[in-house]
């Protein structure tokens, strides 16, 4: 009868380091709980389809990227998953962890509006400065045409982001000082029923 080997203490160690290099684990789900908008049930189905995608409970820019490109198969989702990943990614430290991922869908899903809106402009505001000034707006926008590709505005012309963004940026920018703050970016998507509808649809690509 062959014998077991049984595990050397070198196994055990090599063990364990796996368990914390590979499995980065959460927050407790109670405090999660307390901090976002959903239930435990809901945030352990979050959990179980989040490390089925990223098994070591952190994900990388490129891996996000590769995740979201799959929901648009028609465009290039590259530019703006990466404005995504820098929105979520709250510690800018290069990866999220499921933490920041619940954080921003909480909001997003279930936020108030003042909420969704406040992290509307973090996304828009590129160089984290506390301002959205027009190339950022620009940017932002033009990434989504892109995501959504040809089949979904075959009638666009190449410089609808600019005109896009032309008229949001007039409306938003109340004092004319080439930037938009936050509060004028929260009155102005309360104040403009296109702006707003505009942000639903922007909702919709997450």
């Amino acid at each position: 009868m062959q014998q077991l080997a049984l595990p050397t203490q070198e196994d055990k160690v090599e063990d364990e380091l796996e368990m914390t290099t590979v499995c980065y684990r959460p927050e407790g789900l109670e405090q999660l709980e307390a901090q976002t908008n959903f239930t435990k049930k809901e945030l352990q189905v979050l959990y179980r389809g989040f490390k089925n995608e990223c098994p070591s409970g952190a994900v990388n820019e490129e891996t996000f990227k590769q995740i979201y490109a799959q929901f648009f198969p028609h465009g290039d989702a590259s530019m703006y998953a990466h404005y995504l990943f820098n929105a979520f990614d709250t510690a800018q430290n290069g990866s999220v962890k499921f933490e920041d991922f619940v954080m921003a869908l909480s909001i997003l899903l279930r936020g108030t509006v003042h909420e969704k809106l406040r992290w509307t402009f973090n996304l828009y505001d590129i160089n984290k400065d506390g301002y959205i000034n027009k190339e950022e707006m620009m940017d932002i926008v033009k990434a989504i045409y892109d995501m959504m590709g040809k089949y979904t505005y075959p009638v666009l012309k190449d410089d609808a982001p600019r005109q896009h963004v032309e008229v949001f940026f007039q409306k938003m920018d109340k004092n004319k000082d080439g930037v938009v703050t936050l509060d004028e970016f929260i009155e102005s998507c309360q104040e403009d029923d296109n702006i707003m509808r505009s942000l639903q649809l922007f909702e919709n690509v997450m």
